[in-house]
């Protein structure tokens, strides 16, 4: 008996150490910096000479290597800015997703290019080039992209047009870019497959990747978080951003992703106050819509940002 009672009080002990050992490892995964782009899923293989392709085709690119904060070397962000052939001050700035940087968005890239576009492929923090030791999941990143912004107005032109677009963690990046104060010159956002909140989404997948409830570990990673970046998991929302939004913007999702689920476009898609468009890809997996038909993708996109491009609330 006393063995019994002397094991059910060591036990809890027990447990915490191991649930905190675990949350250390989920803290890893999820939030450290990454220095190589992990394989594409099995089920994007098939994509795998066609991407190579692009990113072959941006390595031949005459293209700059833009910074911010070139003088600390723990802060400074790196981003790869390609002119259009033909002058214009029309550009297209791109969010990356999670764990990529700015070349694995290099099919986007040759897209907007194609269009007539200049085209801004940031790094953003803990990824590529770019300096920080975590991942923020866009919340920070947006602070960044407002730099990147006004970067291009005051080298491109006053007289820029700016079209946001995002894909992934970069479709959630520009979605949250899209409650700030956000200069005259940005004109209309392009979502795809952005989730909701990083909240929902990183209980979403401990369940569907590691088999683990959403409590205690996610409000631990939340604690962890708060002592080494400052923020509350609850802060990086979509849904909360967007709804302070007055600009134009598309939302794209693939009918089949299993990553980001559709309830959460339609959670976006019900919160921003601007003119809005979604595009559902039948058969799409995630971040797989450009895949499937590059052709009709571009289609949908510049239909959109040739109808908005000229937009601003103000003058509405």
């Amino acid at each position: 008996m006393k063995k019994l009672t002397a094991m059910s009080l060591t036990m809890p002990a027990v447990v915490a150490a191991g649930t905190d050992e675990m949350v250390r490892h989920l803290y890893k995964f999820a939030f450290n910096r990454v220095d190589e782009v992990p394989e594409t899923s099995a089920e994007k293989q098939k994509y795998a000479d066609d991407y190579y392709s692009y990113v072959n085709w941006l390595h031949d690119q005459p293209t700059e290597m833009w910074q911010l904060h070139q003088m600390e070397p723990k802060h400074r962000l790196i981003a790869t800015y390609l002119a259009a052939e033909e002058p214009t001050t029309d550009t297209v700035i791109i969010a990356h997703g999670y764990k990529g940087n700015g070349e694995t968005m290099a099919n986007y890239a040759k897209m907007f290019h194609e269009l007539g576009y200049n085209v801004l492929l940031p790094d953003d923090r803990a990824h590529g080039k770019s300096a920080g030791k975590y991942i923020t999941f866009g919340w920070l990143d947006r602070l960044d992209y407002l730099e990147w912004i006004q970067k291009i107005i005051n080298t491109v032109g006053t007289d820029s047009r700016i079209t946001l677009f995002g894909v992934s963690m970069g479709g959630a990046t520009v979605e949250m870019l899209s409650g700030e104060k956000l200069p005259e010159q940005v004109r209309c956002i392009i979502a795809d497959c952005g989730y909701s909140n990083i909240n929902d989404e990183m209980s979403y997948l401990l369940k569907k990747t590691f088999h683990l409830p959403k409590y205690p570990f996610v409000p631990a990673v939340d604690f962890l978080n708060r002592q080494r970046q400052g923020f509350d998991l609850k802060q990086v929302s979509s849904v909360e951003q967007l709804k302070h939004n007055r600009l134009p913007i598309l939302f794209i999702h693939g009918q089949k992703d299993a990553y980001v689920p559709v309830e959460m476009l339609i959670d976006n898609y019900a919160a921003t106050k601007g003119p809005k468009e979604k595009w559902m890809v039948e058969n799409a997996t995630h971040a797989e819509s450009f895949w499937i038909d590059p052709a009709a993708y571009k289609e949908h996109v510049a239909d959109f940002i040739n109808r908005y491009i000229a937009y601003h609330p103000s003058a509405n």
